[in-house]
């Protein structure tokens, strides 16, 4: 049995009848304060906190900092929603969040970080938000979309497309401040969000050729955006 502590807000936004929250195997308490969420994860020892950065009481930072100094409560997941600035990024990094999802919340992307921090041991590469369009071919197909966030180990985006976890694609796009990055790419993971009524589809890839020099862009990317020698999550 799984155990996720989260956010009474974003568990609300995350109840919709497909989210994988609701199936069996995986409970969910939801709450209202990050002091509430220490206090339980101390008993409880979940496998994954969803909270906001700023809430009443402790900050998201701080109870993240709390958990990763103490080797009983430390071996957890955490996703930090924050607003997109670079001070609350550059908190979420240094506080020892796995990822953190910005505000308004995409439920889709939330689910997939969710579901990937549920089943993979530990990400080592960080995620950063990323809007720009993207572009490629799939299966002798050409579909056009928009990037959510990028590591240097794949990219969420969104797009109208059909695609199956395991679809080889060629994805391209502009990567700011490095031009156009051509990489191809394996679908590893597909979420729609709950109750959304637009067509497109979230998908998670996985890069699957991707060099020295394109890797060392899209680091240098992400380092960009926090202090310079925070480059992992």
């Amino acid at each position: 049995m799984k155990k996720v502590i989260i956010a009474e807000d974003l568990k609300r936004s995350l109840e919709g009848d497909h989210s994988f929250f609701n199936r069996s195997g995986i409970r969910t308490v939801g709450v209202s304060s990050n002091d509430e969420i220490l206090d339980l994860h101390k008993t409880e020892k979940a496998d994954l906190i969803i909270t906001n950065l700023d809430m009443p009481g402790m900050s998201g930072e701080d109870l993240c900092s709390l958990i990763r100094t103490d080797d009983t409560l430390r071996s957890v997941s955490i996703i930090i929603v924050c607003s997109e600035t670079a001070a609350n990024l550059q908190r979420c990094t240094q506080c020892g969040a796995n990822a953190f999802v910005t505000s308004p919340v995409n439920t889709a992307v939330l689910l997939q970080e969710a579901h990937q921090l549920l089943h993979i041991t530990q990400r080592k590469t960080c995620r950063m938000p990323l809007k720009v369009g993207i572009e490629g071919k799939a299966m002798g197909k050409t579909f056009v979309g928009s990037i959510e966030n990028i590591s240097t180990a794949g990219l969420l985006f969104l797009t109208e497309a059909d695609f199956f976890e395991g679809d080889a694609i060629h994805c391209s796009f502009e990567l700011p401040e490095s031009g156009r990055i051509n990489l191809s790419a394996e679908v590893v993971r597909t979420v729609e969000a709950p109750g959304s009524p637009s067509p497109n589809k979230l998908y998670g890839v996985r890069f699957t050729d991707i060099g020295d020099a394109d890797a060392s862009n899209i680091e240098g990317f992400i380092n960009s955006k926090v202090r310079p020698h925070l480059s992992r999550c």
